[in-house]
């Protein structure tokens, strides 16, 4: 029985993940209240993230630390690609049109992970992954009112949203690079370190000035950075690992839209839908599917 259930739990930390990431938008909007630009949002969560890694592994395990050189380009990959670039587009994204919105437009990235990994893995799209990627995305357009006629977003909205998605995917396909040779752990320290220094060039000073001083936007910084980036992070890279299969943990992740559609309910106000409602089911049922 206990190694029947070991086997589930790959699933459950891409879950946890995707659960814990569609709560992002929570404390992006309230940092954002605050004054923080999106690029400053972006630089908080990174930066902070590789500090908070660097502290907890520096203690933990050192031997985490080691990488080779020549591996670095992977590490600038899920650095600099997949995070960094993601989460300017998905934060800016969130800014200008509402969580489900972004959402949706960010689990585009599936569909970019089940191709790719056949491109370059030659993983099989099976008929059970084709169908449970089919509905995971139908249950975003549900939760986000597309199918309703009540999705409105400009260009610019649109593509930062198809953007997040696009770079947002790269992080399954630049990783499983970095679990052929190193542990989870090295490959979200990595990084968190690549991104965080790539997000000292995108500071504003001067937002911090106001902001620093109020213990509230301490607070959610502090949420934004453990609650939203490092667990989910390393929930997800173990999962990866356990999984194998980009396309897969990808599809599981899609959990992610039906948080973000609950935490607009909940903390912003917006309206409970059959739609949001439809997409829990549709989510649910493609991990299902999955199991």
């Amino acid at each position: 029985m206990f190694q029947e259930n070991q086997k589930y739990l790959p699933h459950l930390f891409v879950l946890l993940a995707g659960s814990l990431w569609g709560c992002t938008g929570l404390f992006n909007r309230h940092l954002s209240a605050f004054g923080l630009s999106s690029q400053n949002i972006v630089l908080v969560r990174n930066l902070g993230a590789c500090i908070l890694l660097i502290l907890i592994f520096v203690f933990y395990d050192r031997s985490l630390f080691r990488i080779r050189l020549r591996h670095l380009p992977i590490f600038l990959g899920t650095g600099l690609v997949s995070l960094l670039l993601f989460t300017l587009c998905y934060f800016r994204c969130q800014q200008v049109t509402s969580l489900s919105t972004a959402a949706i437009l960010l689990y585009t990235a599936p569909t970019f992970v089940v191709v790719l990994s056949a491109i370059i893995w030659k993983d099989r799209i099976t008929r059970r992954k084709l169908l449970a990627l089919v509905i995971a995305f139908l249950g975003c357009c549900f939760a986000s009112g597309i199918l309703s006629g009540g999705l409105s977003v400009s260009r610019y909205g649109l593509l930062l949203g198809l953007g997040s998605g696009f770079f947002y995917s790269t992080y399954t396909i630049f990783s499983r690079y970095g679990l052929a040779h190193y542990q989870p752990y090295t490959v979200t320290l990595y990084t968190f370190l690549v991104s965080g220094i790539g997000s000292l060039f995108l500071v504003r000073p001067e937002d911090f000035r106001t902001v620093g001083e109020n213990p509230q936007a301490i607070l959610w910084m502090i949420g934004l950075i453990v609650l939203s980036t490092v667990l989910p992070y390393i929930f997800y890279t173990r999962g990866l690992a356990g999984l194998g299969d980009g396309g897969k943990a990808s599809i599981l992740a899609s959990v992610e839209p039906v948080v973000a559609s609950f935490v607009g309910i909940a903390a912003f106000g917006e309206p409970l839908t059959i739609g949001v409602v439809l997409g829990l089911a549709c989510i649910l049922a493609s991990v299902y599917i999955l199991r």
